[in-house]
């Protein structure tokens, strides 16, 4: 059984929208909240974070696929976008948005199981690898900061890498400050001197 996600529909047309409304719970999904344009499925994006949204392609106000691409960019959540007419633009313009799924209306039921929960897991797995890609630069320039920091007092003070490493690692220890913020306060120091 696939989890419960919380989704948001959009679309222009009310019998559209509630079909696939009616199919995601009968799927054991909710529906965190449905509209009718572009500016209204926008705002509940940033109001209820689900953890979908299925536009269609012609809304009022903003169209589908510009909601999809600021749901993108914000990292609110991956979209899915309904199209009465698959055309080369569309395509295209889905892409750029990074659209996870395209789907035709009307929608089939095994159609939106599989658009939907491929939707949000490749978006949660993108979501993980960009904290992971953050997170590593955040250790590689920490790093970088504390080899700085490290060769000043080796300069300085004439001391080993290994003794130089120690002494920031002790007054990390006992200020109860991570290493990057006591590298930092040297350099800042260094600098401050030069002046």
């Amino acid at each position: 059984m696939q989890e419960q996600y919380r989704i948001v529909v959009a679309g222009g047309k009310e019998t559209e929208r509630k079909k696939i409304k009616n199919l995601l719970q009968r799927l054991g999904y909710t529906v965190a909240g449905e509209a009718e344009d572009g500016l209204t499925a926008l705002k509940m994006l940033r109001t209820l974070a689900p953890d979908l949204v299925i536009l269609a392609d012609e809304l009022k106000g903003k169209k589908g696929i510009e909601v999809a691409r600021i749901a993108m960019e914000d990292r609110i959540c991956p979209a899915i976008l309904v199209y009465t007419h698959l055309t080369s633009t569309l395509l295209e313009g889905a892409r750029e948005a990074r659209v996870f799924s395209l789907l035709p209306a009307p929608v089939e039921e095994n159609e939106l199981l599989a658009a939907v929960e491929l939707a949000v897991s490749n978006f949660q797995e993108i979501s993980h690898l960009e904290k992971e890609v953050r997170k590593l630069r955040e250790e590689l320039e920490s790093r970088k900061i504390i080899e700085r920091a490290k060769g000043f007092l080796m300069q300085q003070y004439g001391l080993t890498e290994e003794e130089a490493y120690r002494r920031l690692q002790k007054q990390s220890m006992e200020k109860r400050i991570p290493m990057r913020r006591i590298a930092e306060a040297i350099l800042l120091a260094r600098e401050l001197k030069k002046d």
